[in-house]
């Protein structure tokens, strides 16, 4: 630490015995040893200290990344949990989807089963005008309105509208 040769010391020793005296020499020695010891010991003690607490600071970012490691770890597990949900519920699809492809498509329903659609309701008698004049009473069968100048929707109705209003050829 210091730079203090031996030539230094006995230059000290001399000049310390001169100004001192021989008398006092000796306890003066004592009492500068006493003070270098107490100065070496609170340095030591100071040293000790900053070394507990830079283990006390290692000790509380090792536990900080512990704790953070645990965090870590769980978010991972809740990921992977997730990503093996949302893996079974695309499973559950596919086969949801497989199955519906290997039973077929489903059938064409009934046309009376789709409610009313205009123009496709086979239960709308369209009459024609015919020349007696019967399409009202036609329509009052069926309890429709009659429609001007609309043409049945196949020829299997116009020959039920013509069979019941009693004008078939």
């Amino acid at each position: 630490m210091f730079d203090i040769g031996f030539t230094e010391l006995l230059l000290c020793l001399v000049v310390a015995l001169v100004v001192i005296g021989p008398e006092q020499l000796p306890s003066t020695v004592r009492t500068v040893g006493l003070w270098i010891g107490r100065m070496k010991r609170s340095l030591r003690d100071t040293r000790n200290e900053i070394e507990r607490q830079i283990g006390a600071d290692d000790i509380r970012r090792q536990l900080h990344n512990e704790e953070v490691m645990q965090n870590i770890e769980e978010a991972r597990i809740r990921f992977e949990k997730t990503i093996l949900e949302a893996e079974q519920y695309e499973d559950a699809e596919a086969e949801a989807r497989r199955k519906a492809r290997s039973h077929g498509s489903p059938q064409e329903l009934p046309d009376h089963a789709h409610g009313s659609e205009t123009g496709a309701d086979t239960n709308t008698a369209v009459t024609p005008t015919t020349a007696s004049g019967n399409s009202s009473t036609a329509a009052a069968e069926n309890n429709h309105a009659p429609t001007a100048g609309a043409a049945p929707a196949n020829t299997n109705q116009a020959a039920n509208v013509q069979a019941q209003s009693g004008t078939g050829h």
